[in-house]
């Protein structure tokens, strides 16, 4: 059974810094794609951050390139989310994904696993 645990979600003032762990099972991580996404109350789930099976390629929403880096360790079958410089329009549950294939996909459609999100709020 393919699970995948969000963590280190929060509250932090505008301009800080929060880190995005998730911690995944019941598939073989180092052979799949990963990719983050965010919903705000009211919006639909819009990508954020995806990364390929091997780490090499990324993609990135240009709302958070240049403030977000998403990478993953295959020995510990996690990915992250380093998020920097975060401003209120941040403010989100953000979701983990696990890709249908190996690659950086950047559409909802394109992943078949969902976690069950963590909340981070930017506030002051």
């Amino acid at each position: 059974q393919v699970q995948l645990v969000e963590s280190g979600g929060g509250l932090v003032q505008p301009g800080g810094s929060l880190r995005l762990s998730c911690v995944t099972s019941g598939f073989t991580f180092r052979l799949y794609g990963m990719g983050w996404f965010r919903q705000a109350p009211g919006e639909e789930r819009t990508f954020v951050a995806s990364i390929n099976w091997n780490g090499v390629y990324r993609d990135y929403a240009g709302s958070v390139k240049g403030r977000f880096t998403i990478s993953r360790d295959n020995r510990a079958n996690t990915v992250y989310l380093q998020m920097d410089s975060l401003s209120p329009e941040d403010t989100a549950v953000y979701y983990c994904a696990q890709s249908l294939g190996d690659g950086a996909e950047n559409s909802a459609s394109d992943f078949g696993s969902w976690g069950q999100g963590t909340q981070v709020i930017v506030s002051s």
